[in-house]
């Protein structure tokens, strides 16, 4: 974590986002984009839309990871901006799991599941015959969120992924670099909004007009699935006391402290 990088102002950390972005775009030529619906990412989209329509570059590829248990504020927010800014927008389910569930909390059948997820569920030491659909979980995270982005990725020879992390956002993600190389498959995640605070995030925000999702007006501060995630106060996110209280408190906590581990294994 660079605190001088944290102490510039709010056009001086665009500029180096969007420096980032244009360095990244000119080394790379198939990216991707990991667009969540929440404040971070949707930052991060318009901060990449921005520099490709100034420099006359293609956007990268903007997928969604549908996990299963989705927001429906979230839904209608994707299609609603999707509209606005003519994007299209790559949708990244694990149909395999997912066709065997309805709701948070029924039973996976792990027998009835594709080569792919067996082999990623035994490297990760599940042995069980049947497991719970829980998506926030360390095993339900990998399987609905994981390895729908790895295969993408695999799939489609991406070179180089654009994600919206903060150094300030979680424990875990304090050492991460602007340009940091991954395995299992080969490529390079783009991470250029390290720098950004999560005041800084709803400064750029409110200064520049960017779209949000609604459920940001109703009290939550970090979105992540429906079943575990929740509003932490009565007024809009950008009025909380965003510099003394936990960003992520309305957040599943038992995903908080794997955060690592997912990490390791190829989450954002």
């Amino acid at each position: 974590m660079d605190k001088k990088l944290q102490s510039l102002s709010l056009p001086e950390k665009i500029g180096y986002a969007q420096r980032i972005i244009k360095e990244a775009l000119d080394k790379y030529q198939r990216t991707a984009l990991a667009w969540t619906g929440g404040k971070d990412s949707t930052l991060l989209l318009w901060l990449v839309r921005t520099v490709c329509l100034e420099n006359n570059k293609d956007l990268p590829a903007i997928i969604f990871i549908n996990e299963g248990d989705v927001f429906e504020e979230i839904n209608k927010f994707i299609q609603e901006v999707s509209t606005k800014w003519n994007l299209k927008v790559i949708e990244l389910k694990n149909e395999d799991v997912l066709k065997q569930v309805n709701k948070v909390g029924d039973i996976i059948n792990v027998d009835q599941l594709n080569e792919i997820n067996k082999k990623e569920l035994k490297d990760l030491g599940v042995e069980d015959s049947e497991i719970p659909f829980e998506p926030e979980s360390f095993v339900g995270n990998h399987l609905m969120k994981t390895i729908p982005l790895k295969r993408f990725i695999e799939e489609n020879n991406i070179q180089a992924l654009f994600t919206a992390i903060r150094w300030d956002e979680q424990e875990a993600r304090k050492e991460e670099d602007f340009f940091s190389e991954r395995q299992n498959p080969d490529h390079v995640r783009i991470h250029p909004i390290l720098h950004f605070t999560e005041r800084d995030v709803w400064d750029a925000i409110m200064t520049y007009n960017i779209p949000y999702c609604s459920l940001y007006a109703q009290g939550y501060r970090s979105l992540g699935a429906k079943s575990t995630t929740f509003r932490v106060a009565d007024v809009p996110a950008w009025e909380q006391d965003l510099e003394n209280t936990s960003e992520r408190a309305g957040r599943a906590q038992n995903k908080e402290a794997i955060m690592e581990r997912l990490r390791l294994l190829g989450y954002m």
